[in-house]
């Protein structure tokens, strides 16, 4: 592959619901412009963008492919992104690093939930897009409807750039508005526009070329004194008034009938920005100062980390974008997150799973490296007298749950540096050991991404995993003031233990741990006090009514008694524990439960059912808006009802509901709860205990 700068490439992320044709289209333009000798197939797992065994098995892709498209002396970097909702990290770090947006929207199937998702991270990051109708070639296709739907669907002007020609078993070819053409096939060859679609052309080719006239002052005055517009300032105008985010121009192809791709293509190179003319990304400069960095091979090194892959033939490989300057192989840099320096061997452009090398990248290209040893996604790799770390994007908060037992103790041991490995791999995958439940918890945004997870855990790493549901982190407190003394005697034959400790425990809302000495004229010497406190500690942690950690007492010693010669500190560990655990029995003792902060948005006409849902579920709705079209509720839910809801709100709004949570506070679970909540945690203990 030659070498391009930056005026010469296109980082073009591919985005949408799942199976509207994104990997059929990269695929499609692959075969196209001739770096594959034949067209893969979804069915046969052949196509080069999904590459990985579990893609290849379920049909569908679980991850960003970079496909690598050149034309007309230019290279057009597509990101192909899975679009099942679960996988949407992918779809921000791909989004994060193009420069525009190419949206597929299934011809029939129409905007789905994936797609309204998508644009609204194209939204975030402000990045320009076009609207593909995809699978023109579909029995009942319908253009017409699309467009009215995406009109209705998103805050945008859209505008047509080509007409169908044909629809469903008739589409053979596109319209091109703007060289007045018709296409057909691929769209390599030019031919005159049919006498049945002059009129509709002409009419559509109006609209467009004032739209295109927005996009310049000049351009506008010429427009409003009735002179033509050539096709070069046609093509200007346009321009501008999509990088201004304007207007949204519509294509139409049918991707696996390689039909509209050549008339597409072409577009992206003449519509869509270089890496130069593109916003750039925020960035923090080696003063700590706030910077934008843009494009410019003259500028100072910087190469964002948006993605690591492991390997299990080549070992790790690094996804990375030069965001400036110019990157060659086998130089160092420094890696300004973790401050150390990294040596980079040969660099390569990846196109699917195919390494293919080369010795320069240029600012604003993609590219891979293997083999770093602490480079990590979201990492930023620069020349260590210039250090710059560029910001990562926003990632949701994990919304599913699951705890991961290892099957073997030879998977225990290799558990922890697993789920590190793949939480660094998937910013949306997260995983953390929870001391009340002694559970490991492994969270992403829904069963399947987990479940890619688990098999990716054992494909790659050979770590084989079961799952169980998360246990609720409960946490003991108590509700009055409690007071209770102990004494611990024990005599055996030599010397015995002797210990009796005096205690009082309160209500702390200020902290989770106070402890006060009130002992005088030496009933207790001060030298046992640390005893004291660790017998309390080790109660606090393994709980008193129901084996949850106990949090907001207060405790105070203020009396007990010593023998001169028996009194030893562990026999004052065993005293203050049973005192702290018959005080905490005599001071109102409740469990208290996680309340999450749950924020859902979904179609108007699925408020009913999802309130109602959210009443069974204990939730005190703090609040209800629209936003877009769409019903935003607000809710505080307890953990306990939340666990299984990703699945649940799915079935409820046909896949179109999302929700985001975050944890609030504790407070205290009912009382009627309480008790089967003890009585289960008891038995589990028990069962443990018999093991």
């Amino acid at each position: 592959m030659k070498e391009y700068t930056t005026d010469f490439i296109r980082n073009i992320a591919l985005v949408s619901h799942s199976s509207a044709g994104k990997t059929m289209l990269a695929e499609a333009l692959l075969h196209f412009t001739g770096a594959t000798t034949r067209l893969g197939s979804i069915k046969d797992g052949t196509t080069v963008s999904d590459f990985e065994e579990e893609e290849i098995r379920r049909g569908l892709s679980l991850s960003t492919a970079v496909i690598p498209v050149e034309y007309n002396d230019h290279k057009v970097n597509l990101l192909d992104t899975p679009g099942y909702t679960d996988f949407v990290g992918e779809v921000i770090s791909a989004l994060y690093v193009a420069d525009g947006a190419v949206v597929l929207v299934d011809a029939v199937s129409g905007i789905e939930v994936g797609t309204e998702v998508a644009w609204s991270y194209a939204d975030k990051f402000g990045r320009p897009r076009f609207l593909l109708v995809n699978k023109m070639d579909r029995d009942n296709a319908n253009f017409q409807k699309i467009l009215t739907q995406a009109q209705d669907t998103f805050d945008a002007r859209f505008i047509p750039v080509q007409l169908p020609w044909g629809e469903g078993a008739a589409f053979q070819g596109v319209i091109d508005l703007l060289t007045m053409k018709a296409y057909a096939g691929a769209g390599t060859d030019a031919q005159e526009i049919p006498a049945e679609m002059a009129d509709a052309a002409e009419e559509a080719r109006m609209a467009l070329v004032e739209a295109a006239a927005e996009g310049d002052d000049s351009l506008l005055e010429k427009y409003l004194e009735g002179e033509e517009l050539s096709a070069e300032e046609v093509m200007r105008g346009l321009k501008a008034v999509v990088m201004a985010g304007e207007y949204v121009p519509v294509f139409v192809a049918a991707g696996e009938k390689e039909i509209g791709l050549a008339p597409l293509l072409n577009a992206m190179i003449a519509l869509m920005p270089s890496p130069a003319e593109a916003p750039g990304l925020p960035a923090e400069g080696p003063d700590g100062e706030e910077m934008t960095l843009t494009a410019e091979d003259s500028a100072p090194l910087a190469a964002y980390v948006w993605k690591t892959t492991a390997d299990p033939f080549v070992g790790k490989i690094t996804y990375f974008k030069v965001v400036s300057g110019v990157l060659h192989s086998d130089t160092r840099v420094w890696n300004a997150n973790k401050g150390v320096e990294e040596r980079l061997g040969t660099l390569h452009i990846l196109r699917g799973k195919e390494q293919i090398a080369v010795k320069t990248l240029h600012a604003g290209d993609l590219g891979s490296v293997p083999k770093l040893s602490e480079t990590g996604t979201g990492d930023t790799l620069c020349d260590k007298n210039t250090p710059i770390k560029i910001k990562t994007p926003e990632y949701p908060t994990a919304l599913y749950r699951v705890a991961v037992v290892p099957l073997t103790q030879a998977d225990s041991t290799k558990l922890g540096s697993t789920l590190t490995r793949l939480a660094e791999e998937d910013p949306t995958l997260s995983w953390y050991q929870d001391g009340s439940t002694k559970q490991t918890i492994l969270q992403g945004m829904g069963d399947q991404h987990i479940d890619v997870a688990i098999r990716k855990a054992k494909s790659k790493f050979q770590l084989n995993l079961n799952t169980a549901e998360p246990k609720v982190p409960y946490r003991e407190t108590i509700t009055k003031t409690g007071q209770a003394q102990y004494r611990h005697k024990k005599q055996t034959g030599g010397a015995g233990q002797f210990a009796e400790v005096h205690m009082r425990v309160e209500p702390n809302p200020e902290s989770d741990y106070d402890f006060t000495w009130e002992v005088f004229g030496g009933a207790i010497s001060s030298s046992f006090q640390p005893s004291i406190e660790k017998g309390i500690k080790n109660v606090m942690k393994q709980g008193v009514i129901a084996g949850y950690p106990v949090v907001n007492v207060k405790i105070a010693v203020y009396d007990g008694k010593e023998h001169p010669v028996d009194s030893k500190p562990v026999a004052f560990e065993i005293a203050s524990r049973e005192a702290f655990k018959l005080a905490f029995q005599n001071a109102g003792p409740v469990l208290l439960e996680p309340i999450y902060k749950v924020r859902i948005i979904v179609p108007e006409a699925n408020m009913g059912d999802v309130l109602g849902d959210l009443n069974t579920r204990r939730a005190r709705v703090q609040g209800m808006d629209t936003e877009k079209g769409r019903s935003v509720i607000t809710a505080e839910v307890p953990l306990a009802e939340m666990l299984r809801y990703t699945t649940d709100l799915r079935s409820l709004t046909g896949g179109r509901g999302v929700f985001e949570m975050e944890f609030s506070h504790y407070e205290k679970v009912p009382a009627h709860l309480q008790q089967e909540i003890i009585a289960e945690r008891q038995r589990e203990l028990a069962e443990e205990k018999e093991k």
